[in-house]
């Protein structure tokens, strides 16, 4: 497709050339030509015919202090952001301006992996380690990990409830509590699955869950194996030996501890 005839104008090319250099942005240019500096007709005219005369504008900045000309030459020379900024002239704490003058390089094509070197030395802060006396507080979100990657939507209740997820199965919607345990017995992982009610004091008698409010239980248990066991499997019960639920298991997150040989943060 052919581009539409240029309209005749009332300046020169020289006068153009003279403008353009002369000026740090389009409406410069059409001041200088004598035009109506807001007029976009008539400012995409002249874009027009600066492309076809193939004249230079990377110094036009816009409404920025700094020019691709600048620009180009602070991050060649510069060894990081913070030099960049200060070359052209910057606050090194000026809020967002480090990104977007790094979204304006990336724009132009400009390598700077030079300045993303010093980044590399910062320190992280070190989160510690996955330790199991963590587990009770984890157990939760390990559930909601669990039935997710499932392809389930997990829903967190916003007010206390007696169950800990609404989860979405199948178009049901099911009510699970998620117990914990690193209570290891001499016959294997032991399990509390009963509750105290809200009223009573703590050190209260556990009484069982009721199964009409509660479809199924999640458990971990201190080897990260996962349980899903229907709250009528267990009901009437307050503790449990999980192995004799070993049918139950669905899977066992220890990776979560760490591989074997894994370098740990220091700190």
């Amino acid at each position: 497709m052919t581009s539409p005839p240029l309209r005749q104008c009332n300046w020169s090319d020289a006068q153009l050339v003279n403008a353009v250099r002369s000026s740090t942005n389009w409406r410069g240019v059409m001041r200088e030509l004598g035009l109506n500096a807001t007029s976009a007709g008539a400012i995409r005219i002249v874009r027009r015919h600066v492309a076809r005369l193939g004249l230079d504008t990377s110094h036009f900045r816009g409404k920025r202090k700094w020019s691709d000309v600048q620009l180009k030459r602070a991050v060649s020379e510069s060894q990081s952001w913070d030099e960049v900024l200060d070359a052209l002239g910057l606050a090194v704490n000026g809020g967002g301006m480090r990104t977007h003058v790094k979204s304006h390089a990336i724009r132009l094509g400009l390598g700077f992996d030079h300045l993303e070197a010093d980044a590399a030395v910062v320190d992280v802060p070190c989160p510690g380690k996955p330790d199991l006396k963590h587990l009770r507080e984890a157990g939760a979100s390990i559930a909601a990990a669990w039935f997710t990657l499932c392809g389930n939507s997990v829903l967190f209740p916003i007010e206390p409830a007696i169950y800990d997820l609404v989860v979405s199965i199948q178009d049901r919607l099911c009510r699970v509590q998620v117990k914990t345990t690193t209570h290891y017995s001499k016959n294997g992982w032991m399990i509390t699955v009963g509750r105290r009610p809200y009223s009573i004091r703590k050190d209260a008698p556990l009484i069982p869950y009721d199964p009409d409010l509660i479809d199924c239980f999640f458990m971990v248990d201190g080897d990260l194996n996962m349980y899903l066991i229907p709250s009528r499997v267990i009901a009437g019960r307050v503790s449990i030996l999980l192995r004799t639920y070993a049918r139950y298991v669905v899977g066992n997150a220890s990776g979560l501890l760490g591989a074997d040989g894994a370098k740990g943060c220091s700190g």
